[in-house]
């Protein structure tokens, strides 16, 4: 399909057929968009305001009346918000003569990439939206806005700043800009202020991109006749969005001597997106690499009761350009000394770099060039040259080559660990069981006190090492100015430091719910919290959350200073704790398989869980000496006493939590709401276990049965020996499924040891597993209690059960599961 679409970049008399918008501005209007921007700006960007914006004055050097302009700016993540007076990316205002506010520039509404926002997911694409669709390339530039002034002065800004650098004799964007429109006109036989008065008088912004190589390159290729500026965008100087349909953009590109980007208009949004997804394959259309596509079109949130209004989404390619990209920060890397770092593309970036390293080292005005933006192309197209091969070829050896994940054979000590989060995600759950499971370190942001805390507290996670080969750094990270400090500090004071990211990943359309289940979170917490006391001023721990949910910055791993990350593992916020640790020691074991070379077994974890989520941390910050000395002034050790074994707490049968909660959805499925409300509570307060097992023997209870219990620490011991862990598989158990039996209070599920030869027993009356308790009131040992009842008074009263159907074997693993005292924890 893809081949048999053509770009066109001439309308003709086509675009006769479309009518000129024009609106004009509401001098009312503007001014309560401006006193709203007013009062929420401030010099830095950052207010104690729901959202901010950045004010700057210019004063416009080309103007004989000294006109002044303001430039508001706000920051990124604000333009998910649902309360900006605008959602202009370039917003421009000035006074006029007499007096009242104008609208000078105004760019385009933030549009976002295909499934970045709910509002860009293909299923709303195709409900939502009208045609006709247009689809115009994404050229690889730099964004100039065009307009005119009262006094005939030609404005031309680049995104957020117009005129030179003062006293720097740099061009700026906007200066390089309208040098472009100097000569395109000069060409024609027109002047600025004619461009000017047709802008004024069609009350527009004309949106351009500056594509110049000769004065800085992107990642896409613009030299002779492709170098200028490409008009894709002609938009009305109004509050509301409004824009014209291209081909009259294409029209007024021609007009006034712009070079046009290629357009497509197509009435099917069916065939629109098969097209972009195929040209997706190659990341190219017509034989070009290009970046994607924005398609411009009309949507409403309900097409039976609202208007349709100008809307934009933009499908950006994969590759090649994220491997160009990728290519091009690795070379700048290689240039100033830093390790390169990625993530993709392994093999064929080393040839690249390896390349790269030779033309650098025979070219020493390479590197210099090469670090203002100047022979990015070149050297890339080079080295393709010398493969001879394309990027999309290159590209593709990713998976011929190599799709297994990343390993570092080296690493083995020396590793921060850094979530990425808000509050109540449960950061502090997980860092508490791996400080549990293996013993690492871990320094909670809340306990370091006094001023100048950043650098501290990255300091006391430094000192932490010393006593570990890892350290949880507790600390949100949220934004990307802390995780820039993080990075530096932490590979400053420790070259060899490996610092990794555990992302909470806060997606658009589940920051709702992120909201929701970290507050729930909360509030079950209580006053058991370092810093926030939700059972104390509930409303003000709600504030404390919500802002660090509307600031937080979501990881971008291809840009400073994510980019420094050594690695990143993306984990949910919605999910219990119990399944992020799960994903984080997989993935630690995976990439790093010298630090943590073997896997802790499920009822491990599940007991890790539990003591995480049993502690309580002192409300005050009690900080740990060590945590504060620098250091080169910690004392000096003696020789480290070997630890103590721990002892085995109990053995237990550990079984798939899927089968587990598969049987039970389906036991459920098809009782009544009253029977079923204890199950529906326990899911809908994530009260459900996360793992299962069945437990075999307690250690409280070795005296009533010395046999048995000497004959399981005989089998742990001679494991142990064998595989130097003391936790190891002990051996298989098979274990049945038969009922579920409840209370208003807990939930077991009835099960039948499977072991042909006798080898596991269970010391419990009935052998059983506990499914989940009501709240913390409830401790799960009261299964022996509810079954005790169950067995002696049957179904009646408040006791009921649900017998599965068709009774399903599961395939147990044994393990014995060690004791773990308080004294590990590291708050």
């Amino acid at each position: 399909m893809a081949s048999s679409v053509v770009m066109s970049t001439d309308f003709g008399q086509s675009a006769d057929q479309f009518k000129v918008p024009y609106e004009e501005q509401d001098p009312q209007e503007v001014t309560k968009i401006v006193k709203d921007l007013d009062a929420h700006a401030t010099k830095g960007g950052k207010s104690r305001a729901k959202y901010s914006c950045r004010k700057t004055s210019y004063e416009v050097e080309t103007s004989p009346t000294g006109i002044e302009i303001f430039s508001w700016k706000f920051q990124d993540q604000d333009y998910k918000r649902r309360d900006l007076p605008t959602y202009a990316r370039g917003f421009f205002t000035t006074r006029k003569s007499d007096g009242s506010h104008e609208i000078v520039i105004r760019g385009y509404d933030k549009f976002f990439n295909n499934d970045e926002v709910n509002e860009t997911k293909w299923d709303n694409i195709l409900s939502r939206t009208r045609g006709p669709y247009e689809l115009s390339l994404k050229e690889n530039g730099c964004i100039i806005f065009i307009s005119g002034l009262e006094d005939d002065t030609l404005l031309v800004c680049s995104k957020h700043s117009t005129g030179s650098r003062g006293a720097s004799s740099a061009p700026t964007h906007a200066n390089v800009g309208e040098q472009w429109l100097e000569k395109q006109l000069n060409a024609l036989g027109k002047t600025k202020a004619d461009l000017a008065r047709d802008l004024r008088a069609r009350n527009a912004t004309a949106v351009a991109e500056l594509c110049d190589d000769s004065f800085e390159e992107h990642i896409l290729a613009y030299t002779g006749d492709l170098a200028g500026l490409y008009l894709h965008g002609i938009n009305l100087n109004t509050p509301k969005f409004h824009t014209y349909p291209s081909p009259l953009v294409q029209n007024f590109a021609t007009n006034w001597g712009f070079k046009k980007t290629g357009l497509i208009m197509m009435d099917d949004i069916k065939k629109v997106k098969d097209f972009l997804e195929e040209c997706a394959e190659t990341g190219a259309h017509e034989g070009r690499d290009v970046e994607g596509f924005v398609i411009r079109c009309q949507e409403t949130y309900d097409p039976n009761r609202a208007a349709f209004h100008d809307w934009f989404f933009k499908y950006k390619f994969d590759e090649p350009y994220l491997m160009y990209r990728q290519w091009r920060e690795c070379t700048k890397a290689l240039i100033a000394g830093r390790n390169q770092r990625y993530k993709k593309h392994r093999k064929i970036t080393e040839e690249y770099l390896n390349y790269a390293k030779k033309r650098l080292a025979k070219n020493p005005k390479l590197s210099k060039d090469y670090m203002q933006n100047h022979g990015i192309i070149s050297l890339r197209n080079e080295f393709l040259a010398y493969k001879q091969m394309d990027g999309a070829d290159a590209a593709k050896m990713e998976e011929l080559l190599d799709n297994s994940p990343d390993v570092n054979n080296e690493v083995s000590k020396d590793v921060i660990i850094a979530p990425i989060a808000t509050i109540g995600c449960g950061k502090t759950t997980v860092a508490l069981a791996l400080c549990s499971l293996f013993g690492w370190g871990h320094v909670q942001n809340d306990n370091i006190t006094g001023k100048v805390r950043p650098p501290r507290f990255v300091r006391a996670c430094i000192n932490e090492l010393t006593n570990g080969p890892a350290v949880f750094a507790d600390r949100n990270n949220a934004q990307k100015h802390e995780r820039k400090q993080l990075i530096k500090d932490c590979k400053d004071l420790n070259r060899n430091a490996t610092v990794v990211a555990l992302h909470f990943v806060h997606t658009e359309e589940k920051v709702e719910e992120v909201r929701r289940i970290c507050r729930e979170r909360v509030i079950a917490r209580g006053d058991n919290h370092q810093t926030i006391q939700a059972a104390t001023d509930q409303q003000k721990f709600i504030d404390v959350m919500d802002g660090f949910i509307t600031r937080f910055e979501p990881v971008d791993p291809f840009n400073p200073p994510d980019s420094y990350f050594d690695s990143i593992i993306d984990l949910d916020p919605t999910a219990g704790s119990r399944a992020n640790l799960d994903t984080v020691i997989k993935e630690l074991h995976t990439r790093y398989p010298m630090l943590l070379p073997k896997m802790p077994n499920p009822v491990e974890m599940d007991v890790a869980i539990q003591e995480a989520l049993d502690y309580k941390p002192e409300l005050r910050h009690n900080i740990k000496s060590h945590t504060q000395r620098p250091r080169d002034k910690l004392p000096e050790r003696g020789p480290q006493q070997p630890r103590k074994p721990r002892p085995v707490e109990f053995f237990a049968v550990g079984v798939p939590a899927s089968d587990i909660n598969s049987a039970l959805e389906k036991a459920f499925k098809e009782i009544p709401t009253h029977q079923s409300r204890l199950y529906t509570q326990l899911k809908g307060t994530r009260r459900v276990q996360p793992q299962f097992h069945v437990t075999l023997m307690h250690r409280a209870t070795s005296q009533q049965n010395p046999q048995l219990w000497d004959k399981y620490i005989s089998l742990q011991k001679a494991e142990a020996e064998k595989t130097g862990r003391p936790d190891a598989q002990l051996g298989e158990c098979d274990v049945l499924l038969e009922r579920v039996v409840y209370d208003d209070r807990i939930m077991a599920i009835v099960v039948r040891l499977a072991d042909a030869d006798g080898t596991w027993q269970t010391t419990n009356k009935v052998a059983h597993i506990t499914v989940g308790t009501r709240d913390d009131s409830v401790k799960p040992k009261e299964s022996n209690d509810l079954l005790a009842a169950w067995l002696e008074n049957g179904v009646g009263g408040n006791i009921h059960e649900v017998v599965f159907e068709n009774k399903l074997q599961l395939k147990g693993n044994v393990h014995a599961v060690l004791s773990r005292g308080k004294e590990q924890y590291r708050p």
